[in-house]
């Protein structure tokens, strides 16, 4: 058995019962890369002092053997991550509609509804909890 084999070998055994890189940990990376850049260029020692406790956090993620809490952080993380990012979506996207279609909220439940332009004063009844009400388009 060569060296690096021997080498492997011990990583693998080292890793055994641990997950790894998740997307909380990427997103802890390059958040730890970012604050090391800011505090660079702003020659602030306490952002490099946080850029490197988000490091050892990462690393303390991702060699935990407790999975189901590591679990529970990136399940959290993505539901967050995911409700910010659909929502940058969807206002890009009524953005690029914004000539096609005329977008207002519910009265009730302040859901976002859509019309298209053009159609005049009619009645729309929410989806969400089916309140009719007079809308312009």
């Amino acid at each position: 058995m060569s060296i690096l084999e021997k080498i492997k070998a011990g990583l693998v055994k080292f890793m055994a019962g641990r997950r790894g890189a998740d997307e909380l940990s990427l997103a802890l990376l390059i958040a730890g890369a970012l604050l090391s850049l800011l505090s660079t260029i702003l020659h602030t020692p306490v952002l490099s002092l946080l850029s490197m406790a988000v490091y050892i956090y990462t690393l303390f993620r991702m060699f935990s053997r407790n999975l189901e809490k590591r679990h529970a952080e990136n399940a959290a993380f993505l539901k967050f991550w995911n409700g910010m990012t659909s929502g940058i979506r969807q206002f890009f996207n009524r953005l690029k509609n914004m000539k096609k279609y005329k977008y207002f909220k519910c009265p009730e439940c302040k859901s976002r509804l859509r019309l298209p332009r053009g159609v005049g004063e009619v009645t729309v009844t929410c989806g969400k909890c089916h309140h009719a009400f007079k809308q312009k388009a």
